[in-house]
């Protein structure tokens, strides 16, 4: 690249770098997949709508159109080395703080009582009641993860990928408050470009967050967690010390830094009680509830669906009959997301019930015709008797 088509590229406005980014995201299959695309799009449209910027109603014109581009999505954040969105709301965030308050961030996740991990994902966890006051973190370097798991150190408790900048750190943290018997947490790895949750973690050691749980000076594209309460954050900063070996994917470098700092606090490690009493720390958590077969349901006064798929022409044939077996309407699809969409947006289903059966079986029938399952409509909610659903 000529150093003046490379200046032409750095002079651009923060508008221009933010459609510039996301143009190159779209055009990923896999970006297109990405909840974090998604996310990035959706909080852009809310706060574009309300921008007074020079190109900010054609950029909110185009975040629009590529919006209507995102597929069914198949992943929340594939933690890539360059995320386009993440790189996108960087520049939109730092460029129009005014506007972060119109963000959304959909995060939740799991909280398991009485069970160590407290939050489950993908971890190695092995503390065996020896001296393992080690966390380690690899960020987006999964395959280094399961390297050190496989080695599984001296003085090493647990170990996995925090991808992410909010829900990552949100799970990072209940896991170690959890365990009082892990004092460090070494952040390696390669930090996932955008997110930045390894950069985020320091800042979180070092500063902690603010009244609306953003943490402090983080550089990252959503730094605020959602899925924690202050005083588990205080907890956190108080109970470990965050070592910095970002961008270190020397397995050898690694375990030395293990070897070294489990000589410093010669604490036994009694996970055994750990996971029985928890007494590091109390963690905020949201009720659960035990699942169980519905009691009562309601017929859809709209009428039922017949569900064909065609695996020969790679659609998904929908048919909408009226009680009385009248067909009313054929609706047809490649995609279960096309075809359930369609008959929300038009009004053919009022039954919450009936529509979560109606995506249960439209998803059964995509993946018929993409894999070439044999497909049989299960009994719908309400059935009555004399209609085929």
């Amino acid at each position: 690249m000529s150093v003046e088509k490379r200046n032409s590229t750095v002079d651009k406005g923060p508008i221009e770098k933010i459609q510039l980014e996301l143009q190159k995201g779209i055009e990923l299959a896999k970006c297109r997949k990405c909840g974090c695309l998604k996310e990035c799009l959706e909080n852009l449209c809310s706060s574009l709508s309300s921008l007074q910027t020079k190109g900010a109603s054609d950029l909110l014109e185009k975040v629009s159109h590529w919006l209507q581009q995102i597929e069914s999505v198949e992943y929340p954040c594939l933690g890539c080395d360059y995320c386009f969105a993440a790189m996108a709301m960087n520049i939109f965030n730092q460029a129009f703080p005014e506007a972060i308050g119109n963000q959304s961030l959909s995060c939740g996740f799991e909280v398991r009582e009485q069970i160590w991990p407290a939050v489950p994902g993908e971890y190695f966890a092995f503390c065996e009641g020896i001296s393992c006051p080690v966390a380690l973190s690899t960020l987006a370097s999964v395959e280094l993860a399961k390297s050190l798991a496989q080695v599984k150190p001296k003085g090493l408790c647990i170990v996995g990928k925090t991808e992410t900048e909010n829900i990552g750190i949100d799970k990072v943290i209940k896991n170690i408050i959890t365990n009082p018997t892990i004092g460090f947490l070494i952040v390696a790895g390669k930090d996932p470009q955008g997110h930045l949750s390894g950069k985020t973690l320091l800042a979180l050691s070092e500063k902690g967050v603010n009244g609306k749980m953003r943490i402090i000076d983080a550089p990252g594209r959503r730094p605020i967690l959602k899925n924690v309460c202050l005083s588990e954050v205080k907890s956190f900063r108080r109970q470990v010390q965050v070592i910095d070996m970002i961008g270190c994917e020397d397995t050898k470098m690694i375990i030395d830094k293990i070897d070294e700092l489990s000589e410093k606090i010669p604490t036994a490690c009694d996970c055994k009680e750990t996971v029985v009493t928890m007494s590091a720390a109390q963690i905020c958590s949201v009720p659960k509830f035990t699942a169980c077969e519905p009691k009562n349901l309601k017929m859809d006064k709209a009428g039922y669906f017949v569900v064909i798929p065609f695996c020969e022409k790679k659609i998904i044939i929908v048919e909408h009959y009226s009680y009385d077996n009248k067909l009313l309407h054929t609706i047809e699809g490649k995609t279960a997301t096309a075809i359930y969409s369609t008959i929300i947006e038009n009004g053919w289903i009022t039954e919450l019930s009936h529509a979560a059966y109606l995506g249960a079986e439209l998803a059964k029938a995509e993946l018929s015709v993409k894999y070439g399952y044999k497909y049989i409509q299960d009994k719908a909610p309400g059935k009555v008797e004399g209609n085929t659903e």
